[in-house]
């Protein structure tokens, strides 16, 4: 059997490679053949970048995919040859995966295409569960990529008005096809005076950072109302010098705000359901699953592009170059 799988290579060098494949299926261990896979855009770029020390070069890429099982592992129960699957599957055509974990059957009359957006979701979902959001609040996010998207969806789920805000028309734009009502370009005017405005002064009682850029996270502190809160979804990257002695006060100090500081990285909850604590990735999983089968939660407005595997250089190079025309890139593996 011929494996392709899309490999990072040296800082900025993808390519995509043919070997041979042949891998011994464990106990509880399935082969896959995927269908489709998703790029993530922010965690991805930065492992291409060669800035994340976990991800080693040669490697392979990618955590979000829908595939057909081919065969299972004499230890497999609940799944067979042939059924659709939801897992954290990587760039390549055929792979041997667990069935442990985050790995679901992909619900009757789902659109495939949006099945690998789930992992999307999921990451957006912690800074949900970790928030106080409650209906009637008025809610802010800074970065409407795929992920900043959907915190924005599920925080409208919740009841609370949400004011998306970017610098990219094209995200505002998809973000309003996704069902926002507000939103706001941050390099048009201060951000500050139309928080206010939307909010009849009050400012936000949750602000959801999800672009990962420090400074824009120390921005949104001047809009978040007392005893607000500010929730780090993206993951903060770079470099950036301020004085910390100013920020710890408003979380410090009433009068700038009491402002509580959470952190909603998507490893905080565990992989599978247990007895002791509520929330798991598999849980909001197959909550995700469904708030997009009531299209409660909406996928097709972000799909950008379906490409071939063979169209990977132009995949990452149109997503760090081209973020307006690039957001939810998928790899049909059907047209290798």
């Amino acid at each position: 059997m011929i494996n392709k799988k899309i490999v990072f290579l040296h800082p900025w060098q993808v390519d995509m490679i043919e070997e041979n494949f042949s891998c011994p299926i464990g106990y509880d261990e399935v082969l896959v053949k995927k269908l489709y896979t998703l790029i993530s855009p922010g965690t991805e770029l930065a492992m291409l970048s060669g800035s994340e020390n976990w991800f080693q070069m040669p490697g392979v890429p990618g955590y979000a995919a829908v595939s057909e099982i081919l065969e299972v592992g004499e230890g497999v129960t609940g799944f067979i040859a042939g059924d659709i699957v939801f897992h954290y599957g990587s760039h390549a055509k055929y792979e041997v995966v667990s069935t442990r974990g985050a790995f679901l059957k992909v619900p009757e009359n789902l659109e495939l295409k949006w099945v690998p957006f789930a992992r999307m979701a999921t990451v957006a979902s912690t800074a949900i569960r970790v928030s106080h959001i409650e209906f009637g609040d008025y809610v802010s996010v800074t970065g409407l990529g795929l992920i900043g998207n959907m915190a924005a969806q599920l925080a409208h789920t919740q009841g609370a008005t949400v004011i998306g805000i970017d610098l990219s028309e094209e995200r505002i734009r998809m973000a309003k096809q996704c069902g926002l009502l507000h939103s706001i370009h941050g390099g048009r005017g201060s951000v500050q005076e139309q928080i206010a405005e939307n909010t009849h002064g009050r400012g936000v009682s949750t602000h959801i950072e999800a672009t990962g850029v420090p400074q824009v996270a120390i921005q949104s502190l001047s809009y978040i109302a007392k005893l607000g809160e500010l929730i780090l979804l993206g993951s903060p990257r770079g470099e950036y010098n301020t004085d910390v002695t100013d920020i710890l006060n408003y979380c410090h100090l009433y009068g700038r705000g009491c402002i509580t500081f959470k952190g909603a990285h998507e490893w905080r909850y565990p992989v599978e359901p247990n007895e002791f604590i509520k929330h798991s990735l598999v849980r909001n999983t197959s909550i995700v699953f469904e708030l997009m089968k009531q299209r409660r939660l909406l996928v097709e407005p972000l799909i950008s592009h379906v490409l071939k595997p063979e169209q990977a250089k132009e995949a990452y190079e149109g997503l760090r170059v081209n973020k307006d025309q690039y957001s939810g890139v998928l790899f049909d593996w059907s047209l290798t």
